[in-house]
């Protein structure tokens, strides 16, 4: 990689991780080409951004940003997962550890907050913004549903006794 090649590489690293919510560090060491192009497939279908680092560089691009906590866990060989969407990003890496042992989660950063591998694992049991926004549609709609089967509940008993009794004769 020339000066002009690492400057880039340095800008858009930085344009990155300025523009997303969610970043995860994690090793690869040991993961096969089509594991590694399973887990591209996977983040790219959640809407996160995959990228096999080099750790001098990467550490020269989280200077000065919200990242720069981060800079500890570059050692060795390093890759990050960006989204805008952290719990999705969280439980779709998580979930391809649990298939892939080798893959290691290092920690990663939310909000600005420095996470561990364990506050990684927890985070992504934590409903996405979907699953929540179903969740409270669902709640409030089911006092309304409950309180329209009240209200309907004599007019049908009526009907079901007026077409009993139509039956009978």
């Amino acid at each position: 990689m020339n000066r002009e090649q690492k400057t880039t590489y340095v800008n858009d690293l930085k344009s990155v991780i300025a523009a997303n919510e969610g970043i995860l560090v994690y090793h690869y060491e040991g993961i096969t080409v089509k594991d590694l192009e399973s887990l591209r497939t996977k983040m790219r279908e959640s809407g996160a951004f995959l990228k096999i680092t080099k750790n001098r560089i990467t550490k020269i691009a989280l200077k000065g940003s919200k990242a720069e906590k981060l800079e500890k866990f570059f050692k060795g060989p390093t890759a990050i997962a960006c989204s805008k969407d952290p719990i999705t990003l969280a439980k779709t890496l998580v979930n391809f550890s649990k298939s892939n042992e080798k893959l290691k989660i290092l920690g990663g950063l939310m909000d600005e907050k420095l996470l561990e591998p364990s506050d990684v694992a927890h985070i992504a049991t934590l409903p996405t913004l979907n699953e929540a926004r179903a969740k409270i549609v669902g709640i409030l709609a089911a006092p309304a549903q409950k309180i329209v089967s009240i209200l309907l509940a004599p007019s049908a008993k009526i009907v079901n006794l007026m077409h009993a009794k139509n039956l009978k004769n």
